[in-house]
């Protein structure tokens, strides 16, 4: 085996170096905001996922319809995250609420609740790109990854302000080259899978459902 290896390994060493191909052309999108929305959404409604504009200040009102409308029950979101806290005042007192439970224990502690009674989860979106209609997660200790991976729902809060024409925008435009996280998540939609015959199937090894809700400055029909 071992013989076999360097065999291998000199073979490739003497073989001539070979000519870099020169790169495509590329001109990258660029949109204005509307047609930047107006991209993001279309791209992620292709992939059954569901997009909504809401208002900072009133779309915990408007996410616990599309809860109502799921009979979500139990909502999981990032231990001590502002988002937590803003749902509990908005929801505050209502008992027909969904229960709010945090992320708040290592997954061996959390597992049985995680798999089996958590309905959906809530996280940030660091970003989004309207060019191929993704958000973009960097999971941390708080909002670990299981968050947006097991729950049967996933919610994905996006500023406005931060979606990006294309992937290479935003990585600029965000200084990834300095401060590359150590896991970045690219969601496009619920998870899907193809068979051989490329037939896509939706929900089979993650989330059934994402809802976007892109949060702007003044509030629109979604």
């Amino acid at each position: 085996m071992n013989d076999a290896r360097t065999r291998i390994l000199s073979r490739l060493r003497a073989a001539p170096p070979s000519a870099v191909p020169d790169l495509p052309e590329w001109d990258p999108p660029v949109y204005e905001q509307a047609a930047r929305l107006a991209r993001f959404r279309t791209m992620f409604e292709a992939m059954k996922a569901e997009v909504h504009d809401v208002d900072a200040a009133t779309w915990p009102q408007r996410l616990r319809t599309l809860l109502d409308n799921r009979g979500v029950r139990a909502l999981l979101h990032g231990d001590g995250s502002p988002v937590a806290t803003q749902l509990a005042a908005a929801w505050s007192g209502d008992e027909n609420a969904p229960e709010l439970v945090a992320y708040d224990r290592v997954v061996e502690d959390f597992k049985e609740e995680l798999v089996h009674r958590i309905d959906a989860g809530i996280t940030w979106a660091s970003a989004g790109i309207a060019e191929t209609g993704s958000v973009v997660l960097w999971p941390t200790a708080r909002e670990p990854r299981l968050m947006s991976l097991l729950p049967p729902i996933h919610i994905a809060l996006v500023d406005e302000s931060t979606i990006h024409d294309t992937l290479a925008d935003l990585m600029a435009a965000q200084g990834w080259a300095l401060r590359m996280p150590t896991n970045v998540v690219v969601v496009s939609g619920p998870s899907k899978t193809a068979d051989i015959e490329q037939t896509l199937a939706f929900g089979v090894h993650g989330p059934k459902e994402l809802i976007v809700l892109v949060i702007r400055k003044a509030a629109s029909a979604g």
